[in-house]
């Protein structure tokens, strides 16, 4: 049975969720920060030892047993705010499975689904936004269905420069005014009369991000509509090294990719409605407090999963290391609950069967 998404798609019924998910306890998170590598530029990482050919289909030595070897290649397409935690979980999957090989890419969720995943060129897509209903509907005009597993939650950050001594908090009322094409100031005096009269630069996710996606709808309110004079990019430690060079500069970025860099740029804490602005943290995150908290996805090809039992087994470890310590400590995310682990390992099993079919 498919995992319910659609109550991400505004604001209050996400708050809902994340009040009652049950993810990881608050006093693990305290503290945490993220170190993990994402340094590959070319925005791909290949671990050869697969046994797969270019079709997709494995050679025959898969096995089904644990005392016999995995062996086959896994291609994970899609997000970039997932991307450390698939590039983690692979790392850890492969010291036990010296055999199977991954071809990770850092695609953007929608640059993943349109030109990767759908067209059934991966086996994994990561997220950082639930799968569109017309994004499923294609999947199946492609005949197969894609399988949706719940991992992690994100405290999306906003950051200005480290200088910018005129401001430590911002609005939702007020980054829709700087992000509303309807509006679109040019000046930090035009939003706020008490901020400099300086250029506003803004820097954000590149339109194929499932990021942007989300960003988009949840501060301007419309899906695609913000304004268009702003430096897009799918490496978020570009945002970062963007708004660190530039004094009155603003960015948004995933809180893990602020964590790899707490003295290059400020976060802002963030308010809603005229309440007391939220700093962003794994705990307001957690508890729904922040008001740009959101959740993060991998989506399966069923198919794949069906005839490949290294992908099944990999993806049942991914599904089972999601709730461990690092997702927080090491990465910078709200790990899963045990709830969302035994949800997700239902949904791979109803998979494996044949018997899931996505719904909302």
């Amino acid at each position: 049975m498919a995992q319910d998404s659609e109550q991400f798609s505004d604001v209050v019924s996400r708050r809902k969720f994340l009040l009652t998910s049950g993810v990881a306890g608050v006093a693990g998170l305290a503290g945490c920060t993220g170190n993990s590598d994402t340094s590959d530029s070319s925005g791909s990482e290949s671990n050869n030892g697969g046994n797969e050919g270019n079709d997709g289909s494995t050679d025959g030595n898969d096995k089904t047993t644990e005392s016999q070897t995995l062996s086959g290649d896994i291609r994970i397409s899609g997000s970039s705010t997932v991307y450390p935690v698939a590039q983690e979980v692979s790392r850890q999957f492969q010291q036990d499975h010296s055999e199977v090989g991954f071809n990770l890419t850092r695609d953007g969720s929608s640059g993943g689904f349109k030109n990767v995943f759908i067209p059934g060129d991966s086996d994994i897509n990561n997220s950082s936004r639930p799968i569109a209903d017309k994004e499923v509907q294609q999947c199946r005009d492609n005949g197969f269905e894609p399988v949706e597993f719940f991992i992690a939650q994100d405290a999306l950050t906003i950051i200005v420069n480290n200088e910018a001594d005129f401001i430590d908090s911002i609005s939702l009322e007020d980054l829709k005014t700087i992000w509303s094409p309807d509006t679109a100031p040019k000046m930090w005096s035009d939003v706020n009369s008490d901020w400099p009269n300086e250029p506003l630069d803004l820097y954000g996710a590149a339109t194929t991000s499932g990021t942007f996606d989300y960003f988009t709808e949840a501060v301007v309110g419309k899906e695609g509509k913000i304004r268009g004079d702003f430096e897009g990019t799918e490496e978020d430690d570009l945002i970062a090294q963007g708004v660190q060079g530039n004094k009155y500069a603003m960015g948004y970025l995933p809180f893990a990719y602020y964590t790899n860099n707490p003295d290059s740029v400020k976060a802002l804490s963030v308010s809603e409605g005229g309440s007391k602005p939220v700093e962003p943290s794994l705990k307001a995150a957690q508890s729904g407090n922040y008001p740009l908290a959101r959740p993060l996805f991998f989506y399966a090809n069923m198919n794949k999963l069906q005839q490949k039992n290294h992908l099944q087994e990999f993806v049942r470890f991914y599904v089972n290391e999601a709730d461990e310590d690092y997702i927080a400590n090491e990465i910078g995310y709200v790990p899963s609950s045990k709830q969302m682990v035994e949800d997700n390992l239902n949904n791979l099993e109803a998979a494996i069967a044949g018997e899931y079919e996505f719904s909302r």
